[in-house]
């Protein structure tokens, strides 16, 4: 299995309504490397729901249950030159909401974190996650 963090504005797609809707294909991604780790995960792969400019907190587990399918949403300015779609979405699922989200802060002020694409990579909207930061995000949430 495989750890991911994805990031998601909370006034476009919160946790609460990932929650609600029980599943949704995690779509909008337009940056390689976000691409190429949607490509990589794999059905069980669990991922960090992190809320991302309102909120800036780690607030749940999901899971992945469909693996990497063309995305609908492109539009024909976001096509390779062929006519090709480049970009694809992954299917999640809520697991479990965070009694004690995770915020920014926190994770800035953990040595154990310095190295984690959350800290170096700010910007990039779906990051691979280590075990041991895995382990370390889950002890912070008191999920340990």
């Amino acid at each position: 299995m495989a750890y991911w963090l994805l990031k998601s504005e909370p006034f476009k797609y919160s946790w609460q309504q990932l929650v609600k809707d029980k599943t949704t294909k995690w779509d909008g991604v337009r940056n390689y490397l976000a691409r190429n780790n949607l490509q990589a995960m794999q059905v069980g792969d669990e991922a960090l729901f992190y809320h991302s400019n309102e909120g800036l907190a780690c607030v749940g587990i999901a899971t992945i249950v469909k693996t990497a399918e063309p995305d609908v949403t492109v539009g024909p300015d976001k096509l390779n030159k062929d006519g090709s779609n480049p970009w694809v979405v992954v299917t999640v699922a809520p697991v479990r909401a965070f009694q004690k989200p995770v915020t920014l802060e926190a994770v800035k002020a953990n040595p154990k974190l310095k190295d984690m694409a959350l800290v170096t990579s700010m910007r990039l909207s779906v990051q691979p996650v280590t075990k041991a930061e895995w382990d370390e995000i889950l002890g912070m949430a008191g999920e340990r």
